[in-house]
Formats: structure tokens, sequence, C-alpha cells
């Protein structure tokens, strides 16, 4: 479990080293609605955060294995290298070539592997093993779930209380990070927001326990999960009011959205948040959205929205 002095203390790390990301509205959405945009997080993406609060605490000289579609790929290369520790990462076969290219920028190894046949946890643990080398989890982990909640923290400092706090899910990092300091700060509400395809979130609220299900086929990338993770699970199923589902086809219609009106760039996976409130799937007085990445190459984005 975390607390939230944990999500102050990840703050207190990461002060000076990640970008503190501005706060953006919209006429359209209504001034009731702030936007918290990381995808001008370094790496692109909310992941830096967690990344870097988990290596920050590793000793000199320590090896790191990660595994990752994309965004965690990136954010533990760059905390790595900003530590000065090599870093190896799994990253599936079919992660976009841009995230793919970014991770081997910062300077890690890649290791590759093929996400509908092979599970990602025993590769990494075996990896871990023959190098000698720690596991920084995508989410699954204190400090991750912590460094994530600083996202939700800066919103909450720079916006005041809003009843209603909206976050992308996929493993649950960022979700448990922000609930946690979220419902200390006085948020009524908090609500996670996980594709149509992907819904394994929804099926464990349901049935108040966690659900597995198979890879989702879905065009949010970053939130393939199967089940929620087990430390995530024990912090969002205690915190978390709602998790509610949009389909690939209104993820489409918020990054477009995003382009057009704000001249923000987001990954369909960052897009989530924003699917929900334009939709109206969530309602409320006043709402806080985390828009969590914008790591998505040129061509696939432009494929993606179509003339």
């Amino acid at each position: 479990m975390i607390g939230p002095d944990d999500v102050r203390a990840a703050a207190r790390v990461l002060d000076g080293v990640a970008h503190r990301t501005p706060l953006v509205r919209s006429r359209t959405l209504g001034e009731h609605v702030v936007l918290k945009p990381e995808n001008l997080q370094r790496v692109g993406a909310f992941k830096f955060r967690g990344a870097y609060t988990k290596i920050s605490s590793l000793p000199t000289g320590t090896e790191v294995v990660a595994y990752s579609s994309g965004n965690h790929a990136q954010a533990v290369a760059l905390a790595s290298r900003l530590r000065g520790l090599p870093a190896t990462i799994l990253m599936p076969e079919d992660a976009p070539a841009s995230k793919l290219a970014a991770t081997r920028g910062y300077g890690a190894d890649v290791v590759m592997y093929d996400r509908y046949s092979g599970r990602r946890e025993a590769i990494a643990h075996d990896l871990a093993a023959e190098r000698a080398a720690v596991i920084v989890p995508p989410y699954d982990d204190p400090l991750v779930m912590a460094g994530q909640g600083t996202a939700a923290l800066e919103l909450l400092e720079d916006a005041g209380a809003v009843d209603t706090l909206v976050v992308p899910l996929g493993g649950g990092g960022l979700l448990a990070g922000s609930a946690t300091i979220a419902k200390a700060l006085g948020v009524r509400r908090v609500v996670g927001v996980e594709p149509a395809a992907g819904d394994d979130w929804r099926q464990s609220f349901a049935r108040g326990e966690r659900v597995e299900i198979d890879v989702p086929r879905t065009i949010a990338d970053g939130l393939q999960t199967t089940a929620p993770g087990e430390l995530t699970w024990a912090v969002c199923s205690r915190l978390v009011d709602e998790v509610v589902t949009v389909t690939d086809e209104q993820l489409v219609e918020a990054m477009r959205f995003a382009f057009e009106r704000l001249k923000l760039v987001l990954e369909p996976s960052g897009a989530a948040g924003l699917a929900a409130v334009r939709e109206g799937i969530v309602e409320a007085p006043s709402i806080g959205v985390i828009l969590s990445g914008g790591n998505v190459a040129a061509d696939r984005f432009a494929s993606l929205l179509g003339p």
C-alpha cells in the first residue's frame, strides 16, 4: 500500500527533474474541465515520473530490466541514463516503431518478444536472473505508483480541488497513485477509463476480484493489459469509485479534438480520459483529466485520424 506522503516524497525526488506540465482548458469542454497534458512530460508520457522515482532509489552500479510496449520502456531508458545505470528493456514485436527507436535512442538494450504467445513477466524475470539485475515494473511497485501519482498532485495543486478526477487505466499505476493523493486532497470521485475491447478492470470491479482476459485488440497499445496488477488492484479497489470504457472510435475522435482544438498530439491511450468526458460518459460539476501520453508516430497519427 502507498499513502499520500509517499506521493509527496516522490514529488520531492522529481523536483527539477520531471517537467511540471501545464494545465489546459477548452471552451468547448467547458471551464469546469481542466486537463493535465502529460504528453508534454519527458519521454512524452507520465511514465517518466514513476520510472525515475523507482530508479533513483537503486544503488550505483545496479543493472535495470523492464518490460513495456513503449512509454515505460522509454521512461526507464531515460531514467537509467540520467542515473548512469545500464538498462535492458523487453518490448513486444508489434511495439510502435517510434517508441522502439526512442528507447534505443536513450541508450537501453532492447529484447523483443511476441506479446500474444509470450509472458513478459516470466521472460523479464529470466533476464533479470541472468544479469543479476533489478526489475522496474511498469505499474506494480509502490515507488512507481507514488511517482505516477505526482501528476494528479500537481493538477490539484495548480487547479485546486475538483469534484471528479478522470485517469486512463492500463495496469493501474497512474490510477493508484492519483487516487491515493486525490482522495487525501478532497476529490469526491475518481474514475478510471480503459478501452472497451480490454475491460479487465471493469470486469474486476463488477466481480470484486482480479479478472484476467486475453490480450486486448485495441489501438490503445499502452492500455493493453490483461489483468489488474496485484498492488494496483489493492489500492484502486479501495479508492477508485468507478471504471468506464471507451471505444477505439471514441479514442480517435478525442485525438482529433485535442489536435484541432487544443493543439495537442495525443496517442490513443493518452486520449482515454478526454474521450470519456467528450462523450458524456463522465459528467461532474468540476473535472480534472490526465492526458497520459503523446507518443505516436506521424504516419500512425495521420492514418488513425484519416483525411
